[in-house]
């Protein structure tokens, strides 16, 4: 599983999933997470401006794609 590093206390998903290279553009990180591909520590979530926390883990797929981690 891939570890990503972030500096602050939190990131968006929208921007987590383009930081990590998982899209190009936060239009394709809207579609991805309304489709409901997306989850974080086991749960679906449908908001792209959902706060992502150093420890949680993403799920893409139904499968645990990457863990947050503090980069501070």
């Amino acid at each position: 599983m891939e570890k990503l590093l972030i500096k602050g206390d939190y990131i968006t998903l929208g921007q987590l999933l383009k930081l990590s290279g998982i899209v190009q553009t936060g239009g394709q990180a809207k579609f991805m997470i309304a489709d409901g591909r997306v989850r974080i520590n086991g749960r679906l979530v449908l908001q792209r401006g959902k706060k992502v926390y150093p420890g949680d883990i993403v799920g893409l797929d139904g499968s645990d794609v990457m863990e947050v981690k503090s980069g501070e």
